[in-house]
């Protein structure tokens, strides 16, 4: 026969509940129910805080948007939550667009000659040396992707040349652009860009990537010049990274196409994705996605044209830079 103590610790909730009202919500209202040693008993408890929570919450929300349209134009600014992006450390090179001495560099830099000019892009594709040559790898299929992605856009195999040659090469013929995709074991890890004919060349890591394919209803791909989104590139270094990136596609859009490429930075993370625009109506659109999905993170940022040995780094990454959650670089 158990003891009234341990009977107690067993089934206290259902005790609870037959005694006073006030017992019942103290038994309720507690933060945590980690004292409550019946297991099942524990997940009802939890599942109740939970559900209390939430009405509260959903209470609160209710009552402040009945609030701000009572008052109209007077009512408060909404309250933001704290996110590691708004609370970010404070960089010297942080920059708006319209800064004057942004505008005088981005005309004197070494994308200045492509986005004063009409010339479409030119973008060479090639893989990293010893690739894995199976037709079906991740590899090959992520390259398909980014020929229909990039407009004016070639790939060749790496075979067995450097990329000092291949840079030289793609010089002569004019192109704007060379883009390596590096791999392990057929799936591909990394990126290289870099801008012809005088670089600068970055190297991003490569991650989270969904084919085509892969993508659920996905939209069919047309050949109609994209628009370019790009979004929270806030310091020197991101505004060069993104002019480098939106230098791959051409800046002259065909909206008929109703094709969007946006690359998103969030904690210098840069994600692209790519839709189609639908109207419903004359006030409702939708987007459908086209698809690949990936996800880029810089790992240095070389003056010129590719050179390993000799290369001048503007921006590399190293450990001991991750001082803080709330720092970022881009």
């Amino acid at each position: 026969k158990m003891s009234k103590s341990k009977s107690d610790r067993i089934v206290g909730p259902r005790i609870q509940e037959e005694q006073s009202d006030s017992e019942e919500e103290y038994a309720f209202s507690r933060p945590s129910v980690s004292h409550v040693k019946n297991l099942d008993k524990r997940r009802e408890l939890n599942a109740e805080l939970k559900r209390k929570k939430k009405a509260l919450t959903r209470e609160g929300r209710d009552k402040r948007k009945r609030e701000r349209e009572e008052l109209g134009d007077d009512a408060p600014p909404a309250k933001q939550p704290r996110t590691l992006e708004n609370t970010r450390e404070q960089d010297d090179t942080m920059v708006t667009p319209d800064d004057q001495e942004i505008l005088d560099d981005e005309a004197i830099d070494e994308f200045a000659s492509y986005f004063s000019s009409d010339k479409p892009p030119k973008v060479y594709l090639t893989t990293s040396a010893g690739r894995v040559k199976k037709e079906k790898s991740e590899t090959m299929g992520f390259i398909k992707d980014m020929l229909i992605t990039i407009p004016n856009s070639t790939y060749e195999e790496r075979k067995k040349r450097t990329l000092k040659d291949i840079i030289d090469t793609c010089k002569a013929q004019d192109y704007t652009d060379v883009m390596v995709i590096n791999e392990d074991h057929g799936r591909p890890n990394g990126i290289l860009v870099s801008h012809l004919p005088d670089g600068p060349t970055c190297l991003f890591k490569l991650t989270n990537i969904t084919l085509m394919k892969a993508v659920y209803n996905h939209a069919s791909p047309t050949d109609h010049r994209p628009e370019v989104i790009q979004n929270n590139f806030n310091t020197r270094l991101g505004h060069t990274v993104a002019r480098m990136l939106a230098s791959l596609l051409p800046q002259n859009p065909q909206f008929e196409g109703r094709r969007v490429i946006t690359f998103h930075n969030q904690r210098d993370f840069i994600f692209f994705r790519q839709h189609r625009y639908i109207f419903d109506n004359a006030k409702k659109a939708r987007l459908q996605e086209i698809g690949p999905r990936f996800t880029l993170k810089l790992k240095y940022l070389q003056h010129g044209t590719f050179d390993s040995k000799k290369g001048e780094y503007e921006w590399i990454q190293k450990p001991e830079m991750a001082t803080s959650r709330r720092r970022f670089f881009l």
